[in-house]
């Protein structure tokens, strides 16, 4: 017969370390990577950390900034000066755009997030200034670069967001067959534009069509006043 298990003094038990808001990120970020943001809340984190929620809020004010403070962290992944580059300065906002878009589309939920956190630390402050230095070397007015580097950034976010969502949705693809399908079959009296570009409105792959909408956005930043 086995011996009886004593119960152990709390006094035996090893300390567990001080919480900080570092080791709550990190914990943060580890549990997005392995199940995706929509499962990190601050009830999953307590668990994690084997302590109570009320704990967290000491650090972390809600799960908004939460996932502004993950967003943050995964922003040091973002390749700044990408070597693929060439020297022309719109092929680089175009690569730090393209590093920018692999990390939020690599973490399942963080583009959606990213929509609306508002990241406020180093990595943030350091996208912004490579973007902004790059359209200072295009000659992109200041002005005109201070808000187009917000919309620069919303693009490549919604896009991302649209792609994965197209992907993580059951029945996405046939609505993407369906909405083929009425392009194709539009009215030439009804919609006469749809139905002469009906195909060239579905063309071109996402990489493509990314490319193309910065060109456009950078095109009008350097000739579009702020008012």
């Amino acid at each position: 017969m086995s011996a009886r298990r004593q119960p152990v003094s709390r006094r035996d038990r090893p300390a567990k370390p001080a919480l900080t808001r570092e080791w709550i990120i990190e914990t943060a970020v580890r549990v997005m990577r392995a199940e995706g943001l929509s499962r990190v809340t601050m009830r999953r984190l307590a668990t994690e950390l084997d302590t109570g929620p009320a704990s967290l809020y000491v650090y972390v004010a809600n799960t908004a900034e939460l996932h502004a403070a993950i967003l943050e962290e995964m922003l040091g992944e973002v390749d700044l000066t990408p070597a693929a580059a060439s020297g022309d300065w719109r092929e680089q906002v175009d690569a730090v755009l393209g590093s920018y878009s692999r990390v939020l589309d690599e973490n399942p939920g963080l583009a959606r997030s990213a929509l609306v956190a508002r990241p406020s630390g180093p990595n943030y402050l350091n996208l912004l200034e490579a973007l902004l230095a790059l359209l200072g070397e295009g000659g992109v007015p200041d002005a005109q670069a201070a808000w187009g580097v917000d919309i620069l950034l919303l693009m490549a976010t919604a896009s991302v967001v649209e792609h994965g969502a197209h992907e993580e949705e059951p029945g996405s693809g046939q609505e993407w067959d369906s909405l083929a399908a009425a392009l194709e079959e539009a009215s030439p009296a009804s919609t006469p534009r749809v139905a002469a570009l009906g195909a060239q409105l579905l063309s071109g792959a996402p990489p493509q069509r990314r490319a193309w909408a910065i060109r456009v956005l950078l095109d009008g930043m350097q000739h579009t006043p702020t008012p």
